[in-house]
């Protein structure tokens, strides 16, 4: 790195870091933490348990924010004024170790970019993934659990527990759906960018003239619902139907009708599961479930509202990533624009740096 590449980057982060105060508005972060301040110093105020708990969560969040960026904000502004002091002293050796530091402090802003993108009120939240398969048999099946395989990947990289809801096996290969729990701090954060259709182009290994072959399989992300948030469904909104579990799980599994399929009539959202030999866990499980998506479809009625602009259908035409294995190998991501050459490694679960390209783009 020479004198010119170090000027431009500090004035890219600079500005990046202009662009963050403008989003999270750090005087207006300070304003309602002294509110929460004054709060506290009235007994009344620890009386409603609930009501405080709640308080006090935003106030831990809040302040962490303003740590991060307050942080973030004076590593550039030393690092601009350490430079122009070797500058004007022409102390090269402190002028190479910025140079040196340099890498280290664009991850800093980077980092702090995506906690400013994992910020929203259910960010934090444990993640259901639902994964089914488009039109295409096989193909598509097989696709489907490659997925699944790739997130499995991904949660065991980053250290993420996964509690198996429901599968299903495919006829010949791959899966005919599977539904699961991701576990762990910011999960639905990263995962929602996954939310939508997955579209795969290579040459298929069940067709014996090798010729190519694209699948589409449909990846759907709901955060789990915690105790907070009331939602109310009651037995007259549903249908619930009973079925024999099929695939692995058992004798008793296989031949008891434990599995439970729930049909909320006036969204037509369909829910299932049967992982549980207990039908009474299998039907908690799915009542879960159902929550989460009804959560999710409010909170995307309430965007609609506010932008004023109908979400597109997810439909097989509006993939978010193509992943492409032939004649060339690339996964291309159509909400950041970028592109990756690194497949097998894509598919093998590292695909953090593509979510966090989707997060930044997004703000």
């Amino acid at each position: 790195m020479d004198s010119y590449e170090y000027t431009e980057l500090l004035k890219k982060l600079k500005t990046k870091i202009e662009n963050i105060a403008q989003i999270i508005d750090p005087q207006k972060i300070q304003s309602r933490l002294k509110e929460i301040e004054d709060m506290e110093q009235n007994p009344s105020f620890w009386e409603d348990a609930k009501k405080a708990g709640i308080i006090q969560k935003e106030k831990t969040k809040i302040n962490s924010t303003l740590k991060k960026y307050l942080d973030a904000k004076k590593a550039v502004e030393d690092s601009v004024d350490y430079y122009e002091m070797a500058k004007e002293e022409g102390d090269e050796d402190s002028i190479k170790e910025l140079f040196d530091e340099a890498q280290n402090l664009e991850n800093l802003i980077t980092k702090l970019e995506i906690a400013m993108m994992l910020s929203g009120d259910d960010d934090a939240n444990n993640a259901i993934v639902t994964i089914h398969p488009g039109a295409g048999g096989t193909e598509s099946q097989d696709w489907a659990n490659m997925l699944y395989r790739m997130y499995l990947r991904w949660c065991e990289r980053n250290n993420f527990k996964v509690e198996i809801l429901d599968y299903q096996d495919g006829d010949e290969a791959g899966i005919k759906d599977v539904s699961f729990i991701v576990k762990g701090e910011n999960a639905y954060g990263y995962l929602k960018v996954e939310n939508g259709v997955h579209r795969l182009v290579r040459i298929s290994p069940f067709d014996s003239n090798a010729k190519r072959h694209t699948s589409f399989s449909s990846v759907m992300v709901s955060p789990e619902v915690d105790d907070d948030i009331d939602i109310v469904v009651e037995d007259k909104d549903i249908r619930i139907d009973t079925y024999r579990a099929s695939g692995a799980g058992g004798q008793h599994v296989n031949k008891t009708d434990s599995a439970i399929r729930i049909t909320h009539i006036d969204t037509g959202i369909v829910v299932q599961c049967q992982n549980d030999r207990s039908q009474h866990k299998n039907k908690a499980n799915a009542l879960k479930m159902l929550k989460s998506r009804l959560y999710e479809l409010e909170l995307e009625k309430q965007q609609i509202a506010k932008d004023g602009v109908e979400k597109s259908d997810i439909g097989w035409g509006h993939q978010i990533r193509s992943y492409v294995l032939a004649p060339y190998q690339q996964v291309k991501d159509n909400r950041s624009g970028e592109a990756y050459s690194q497949v097998n490694n894509i598919l093998d679960g590292d695909i953090t740096k593509i979510m966090e390209d989707v997060l930044i783009g997004l703000k």
